[in-house]
């Protein structure tokens, strides 16, 4: 029998208010595997103050804060500075937001707290779209996608603009540690922030959440198009450490981003041309995440 990799705590609570398939909702249930139950967790507005905080219930089994919109990284400072008075010294204090939280409205505060070097672990779970709010375009939103405000129609052909690149913002800012994760590979999920937990100073964690909803396919296709999302090279798993890159999952051959576009209501009225260019941008990436790798 294979040996279990995974911590079997749960300390997402069932009956949550999540949309079925939610990958964000994954994305906490691995998270507080990996940092286990002496965590702080908080949160701006995003999916996860509306999951986790249906009053007079909650989804956690550990402390939730709800904090200003833009201000998770001064919030998980606040927390380790209040942690540290209080003597709570083996408490890991993790800021948990969403996209739009973290590289738009919230990147001043995420670029502080790596500035001070605050010793705790910042989760963006990335679901590509301020998706509590109606689905409108975030800096995450891939080049292409269609979004409430980004249209599709005789004037728009979707997002202009290419994603914005968290992780080579947060790199140079030199963290003690960060890496990419996807809720279709719970193993990597898992391992990767127990070794985040491990680390002391600032951490960050960028975490790819499918939203059903927002990308317009069935709830059940979850795992399946998070798995694309790597295997396709559209989101590579690798983490930093002390500046040297290490790629996690490498595949001899990607598959076509084709076969990842395909599956999202989203990215259906891309033409030839527009896949095309997608590719052509994602091999570039691709190509210097590997030169990157290669640097000691």
């Amino acid at each position: 029998m294979a040996r279990l990799t995974i911590p079997a705590e749960e300390l997402v609570r069932s009956g949550h208010s999540a949309c079925p398939g939610c990958g964000a909702t994954l994305v906490m249930r691995y998270l507080l595997k990996g940092v286990g139950n002496r965590a702080i967790v908080t949160v701006p507005a995003c999916c996860w103050t509306v999951i986790g905080t249906p009053f007079p219930t909650t989804a956690l089994d550990v402390p939730m804060l709800d904090c200003a919109f833009e201000a998770t990284g001064a919030s998980i400072s606040g927390l380790r500075a209040a942690a540290d008075q209080l003597g709570l010294k083996d408490v890991t204090i993790v800021g948990f937001a969403g996209d739009g939280g973290t590289v738009d409205i919230g990147l001043q505060a995420l670029s502080g707290m790596l500035e001070r070097r605050t010793d705790g672990i910042y989760v963006m779970y990335d679901n590509e779209a301020y998706m509590n709010t109606g689905v409108q375009r975030s800096g995450a939103t891939p080049e292409g996608a269609w979004t409430t405000t980004t249209p599709v129609d005789e004037f728009s052909r979707g997002k202009l603009e290419p994603k914005k690149d968290i992780m080579a913002i947060v790199a140079a800012h030199r963290p003690a540690y960060a890496a990419t994760v996807n809720v279709a590979f719970p193993e990597d999920f898992v391992k990767k922030v127990q070794k985040a937990k491990a680390i002391k100073g600032p951490r960050f964690v960028h975490a790819l959440a499918p939203c059903p909803p927002g990308w317009r396919y069935s709830s059940e296709k979850t795992i399946e198009i998070g798995r694309l999302a790597t295997d396709t090279n559209m989101f590579p798993l690798y983490e930093i450490e002390d500046g040297v890159y290490r790629i996690t999952r490498k595949l001899g051959v990607a598959k076509p981003v084709r076969d990842y576009l395909k599956t999202q209501g989203r990215f259906a009225h891309l033409g030839e041309t527009e896949v095309a260019q997608i590719q052509a941008e994602v091999d570039a990436r691709w190509k210097r995440l590997l030169a990157l790798e290669t640097l000691v």
